[in-house]
């Protein structure tokens, strides 16, 4: 009969999951139908569980298709007293979603939704205290408040867990409840589940981040839970543990002699003389154990398949480890670059970050950067700033591999990418001065192209690698003037220009500099204004090199018009004229070796910007003639004209995002979230300052001993089979006689001679209670072990519990 009823049982089963099937084919099919609300209604009121569940389901779907449900809200919310855990499940979702627009029907559903919370099944019990902390009513955050409270002490970690995650929604509806929620939380940091204690620390982020002192009791032992925890609860904790490092770990440091090289002074004391080891010690960085913990346990998270807990740890080592920490993060940001692109371009950032402070740890992974001819233009951008920041500590084969493929781009056809391609080639060559010579031939070929813009970074380019070493490039400028026939784009002009003023005061008489100026002022009406600016400043430094070289000594003379005033033009020049009445006859001297090329070409030059449209080249022009007018100017001029300019030095496009911490959205964004990053991004705390950490004392606690008992810590499995072995030594008759010391084994032709088949049968089919009738025989036997184990209380509660 027994049989028969669990058959039925079984068909039963198998039945309702049949039409369970069913019905959610049938829906799936006919998801687009709406069914009629009287129709609804009349499912949501049946008192059948399956009608109910096939209403709640039509009103869910309506929900997430934004269609209107409030109007079945009394006839769901009913339902939430079914014992039917699916139909709990589907009317908790609906209550989260509209429990702000019917605030008083909501709260009729309470005293269900807590009744709830003393269920059988800790899935219901975690459910109703999620649903009852996620109902936005402040009315009952004192009851949620209850809810948590009952939750902490709950056997289930699943329910647990739940309060935790409830504690920040309590607090969104009363932040007066925050003194209790503290305490819940410095009870949760400390439980012993990994997963609860996670989200301990998502609750304490997100309410009391500056309240350090709960965590103290609870460092070491999340520190061990960290690598157990799920990736959201990993994430979170790693952010806590660096913060915590940086306010309770004061950097400290060491110098370290380095290894002697076996030369000795002339006294035979080492490193010639006092202080040597002073001077080749290395400053190496003394990691506090607690902090040596935290980065020992959470190195097994860099083989995380969370690419956010990587850069997560990268975080915590680059932050707060030495060198040998942020070596062993390297490779495993480099693996990063292995999954999607979007992957790609975040870890690249990061990557671009930590190169920037140590690049050289970067030249082994130098083939991950080179460029595919699938990357999207802000991968490929990342990746050549990459080879231009390693270029300096590659090999010479290395170098020519990365100047090899710089100039492969610099010739293709994406003009971004070639653009890109050449200030790489300009970075590199800055770093590096002994491959200066190679990348600015790569860059003269590029002054021949038809396209403006790749012609005038090239030349900017080449503008600050001849400023690096002005002597031998004359040859080099006097190649790029003969260029100014076929450049066009202003800027190119520009950057032409301003080489040959530069080079002006070479070679005396013989510079070519005189003759392209003539050249140029012939088309000076139809060239852009940055070049016609260059062309006044040539005009003037060409000028004033015609003025020291000939040291004219000017006379004074009585008369003579002023040189503003000769320039003035109606509205523009009144300043200029009360100097000129003021001045004294001595300092207006008359015009020096007028019929000299240079100075007709200067006034020529002067005439010319006079009637420019251009208000800023008529003020330049303005300057530079009243500062070569009088001869005391002279050496003010030569100091602002001729004077040496400093070698432009250009940066990495991502220096300007270094202080944004390892893993923000801030590095992604850079200067375009503005100069302290995006809204809600904050920063790393300083060190903390030696002497002012809090009492390391205050981790030792109790917490990082043993919470069990030796005997306690032994798996349930473990002690069963004991106990078994224990049964089989005591009755070596219930044994067959297998393993007893002394007893000779059965062969085959005793278990054949063995008549009594029924007795075998009856000891394979032995109760729990023959179990307990030869333990009692045994422990006569083994009376020392059974007294021993009498003795132990918690060992006997231990054995009840899982009796039961």
């Amino acid at each position: 009969m027994e049989s028969i009823s669990r058959i039925t049982s079984l068909l039963e089963s198998a039945r309702e999951l049949t039409l369970d099937a069913a019905q959610s084919a049938r829906s799936s099919r006919s998801s687009t139908r709406t069914l009629p609300a009287a129709q609804i209604k009349k499912l949501l009121d049946s008192r059948n569980d399956r009608e109910v569940l096939d209403g709640l389901r039509k009103v869910i779907s309506m929900m997430y298709r934004n269609a209107s449900t409030l109007p079945f809200f009394s006839s769901v919310v009913k339902n939430v007293a079914s014992p039917n855990i699916e139909i709990k499940k589907l009317v908790y979702i609906y209550l989260l979603s509209h429990a702000e627009s019917e605030p008083d029907l909501a709260l009729l559903s309470i005293n269900t939704i807590q009744k709830s919370l003393s269920d059988g099944n800790p899935q219901v019990r975690a459910l109703a205290l999620k649903t009852m902390s996620g109902i936005r009513v402040p009315v009952i955050s004192q009851i949620v408040s209850l809810a948590i409270k009952k939750g902490l002490g709950d056997m289930s970690p699943y329910v647990r867990k739940a309060a935790a995650l409830a504690i920040p929604k309590c607090y969104n509806l009363d932040p007066g409840t925050l003194p209790q929620l503290l305490e819940y939380i410095s009870t949760l940091l400390g439980d012993k589940q990994y997963y609860v204690a996670g989200a301990a620390v998502k609750a304490f982020m997100d309410i009391c981040p500056e309240r350090i002192d709960l965590v103290h009791k609870h460092y070491r032992s999340l520190v061990k839970k960290l690598v157990d925890m799920d990736e959201w609860s990993q994430l979170v904790t790693l952010r806590l543990m660096t913060i915590y490092a940086r306010k309770c770990f004061p950097k400290r440091t060491t110098r370290v002699p380095k290894k002697s090289n076996g030369t000795k002074g002339f006294y035979g004391d080492e490193n010639g003389g006092d202080g040597g080891e002073e001077e080749l010690g290395e400053e190496i960085q003394v990691l506090d154990p607690d902090l040596e913990l935290l980065l020992k346990s959470i190195k097994p998270l860099l083989q995380s398949r969370n690419s956010a807990v990587v850069v997560a740890v990268a975080r915590c080592y680059v932050s707060l480890g030495n060198q040998e920490y942020i070596s062993l993060c390297i490779g495993p940001l480099i693996a990063l670059l292995r999954g999607p692109q979007d992957i790609q371009h975040i870890a690249l950032y990061n990557i671009v970050s930590v190169c920037l402070t140590r690049p050289e740890a970067f030249v082994k992974y130098s083939s991950h950067f080179l460029v595919r001819s699938t990357d999207p233009p802000q991968v490929w951008e990342l990746k050549l700033e990459i080879l231009t920041l390693i270029f300096p500590h590659a090999d010479a084969y290395l170098k020519s591999i990365i100047l090899n493929e710089l100039e492969h781009f610099s010739r293709g056809s994406d003009k971004d990418l070639v653009r890109e391609a050449v200030r790489a080639i300009g970075r590199c060559a800055q770093s590096d001065a002994r491959t200066s010579a190679r990348c600015l031939s790569l860059l003269l070929k590029q002054i021949t192209s038809l396209d403006g813009n790749l012609v005038a970074e090239s030349l900017t380019v080449i503008r600050h690698l001849i400023q690096q070493d002005p002597t031998p490039h004359t040859n080099t400028v006097i190649r790029l003037a003969k260029n100014l026939d076929t450049a066009t784009n202003p800027r190119a002009r520009a950057s032409i220009i301003w080489l040959v003023g530069e080079f002006s005061g070479i070679d005396g008489e013989n510079n070519i500099a005189p003759d392209v100026l003539r050249i140029l002022a012939k088309g000076f009406a139809d060239e852009a204004e940055p070049a016609k600016l260059q062309i006044v400043l040539l005009a003037a430094k060409v000028y004033l090199h015609h003025l020291n070289r000939s040291d004219v000594k000017l006379e004074p003379a009585e008369t003579v018009s002023s040189p503003a005033n000769e320039f003035s033009h109606s509205g523009g020049n009144e300043g200029f004229g009360e100097y000129n009445e003021t001045a004294s006859p001595a300092h207006q001297p008359p015009e020096p070796e007028s019929d000299h090329p240079i100075v007709i070409l200067w006034k020529y030059v002067l005439l010319l910007a006079r009637y420019d449209t251009s208000y800023d080249l008529r003020d330049r022009t303005r300057l530079y003639k009243a500062l070569l007018a009088v001869p005391s100017s002279t050496q003010l001029a030569s100091l602002m004209l001729l004077a040496p300019k400093p070698v432009p030095h250009t940066p990495s496009p991502s220096e300007s995002r270094t202080g944004f911490t390892l893993g923000s959205a801030s590095l992604v964004v850079g200067e375009d979230g503005g100069l302290h990053g995006l809204k809600g991004y904050e920063a790393l705390p300083d060190w903390v300052k030696a002497g002012k950490e809090p009492d390391p004392s205050l981790r030792d606690t109790d917490t990082s001993k043993q919470e069990y008992d030796e005997k306690r810590l032994v798996p349930a499995g473990e002690r069963l089979d004991s106990a078994a072995g224990n049964m089989r030594t005591a009755s070596p008759s219930n044994a067959n006689g297998l393993g007893t010391t002394g007893a000779k084994e059965k062969t085959l032709d005793d278990w054949l001679a063995e008549s009594e088949a029924e007795e075998s049968e009856s000891e394979e089919e032995e109760t729990d209670e023959d179990a307990e009738e030869s333990e009692e025989e045994s422990s006569g036997e083994n009376s020392d072990a059974e007294d021993d184990e009498s003795d132990d209380d918690d060992d006997v509660a231990e054995h009840d519990r899982l009796v039961k």
